[in-house]
C-alpha cells in the first residue's frame, strides 16, 4: 500500500475512532493490538494486515470494504471464503478471537491437503 493510501486510511480510522469518543488505548484494546501499533496506523506509518483491518472495521462497526475503499485497496474478486466470512460475522467472537481463527484457518489452507 502506498504511503498516501496508508495515510488516508489512518486518517479515516482516527476520525471514526474520535467520532466514537474512544481513546487510542481503549480502541487498541478493543481491536486486540498495541497502542503504539494503532498510533502508527493512524499516522500512516504502518499498514495493517488484512486481519487487523477487519478487526478495526468490526470495532468501528463499518464494513471492511469501507476501510478498503478509504485505503484504495482493490478487493478480492471472489470475495473471502465462506469460512472466513462466517468467522467475521459471528457476533459471539471478539476481534482478537476472529483474528486468531482467521490466521489458523489461513495456516491450514496454506499447507494444503496432505496424503
Amino acid at each position: 500500500m502506498s504511503d498516501k493510501r496508508a495515510s488516508s486510511l489512518g486518517e479515516f480510522i482516527r476520525g471514526q475512532r474520535e467520532l466514537s469518543d474512544v481513546s487510542v488505548r481503549q480502541f487498541a484494546e478493543l481491536v486486540g493490538i498495541s497502542n503504539p501499533y494503532l498510533s502508527q496506523i493512524e499516522r500512516g506509518l504502518r499498514t495493517p494486515s488484512e486481519q487487523v483491518l477487519q478487526s478495526i472495521a468490526d470495532a468501528l462497526r463499518v464494513s471492511a470494504d469501507t476501510l478498503y475503499d478509504q485505503a484504495g485497496v482493490p478487493r478480492e474478486k471472489d470475495g473471502p471464503s465462506k469460512v472466513i466470512a462466517a468467522i467475521r460475522e459471528d457476533p459471539k467472537l471478539t476481534g482478537r478471537q476472529r483474528q486468531a481463527l482467521i490466521e489458523v484457518y489461513d495456516a491450514f489452507v496454506g499447507v494444503g491437503a496432505r496424503p
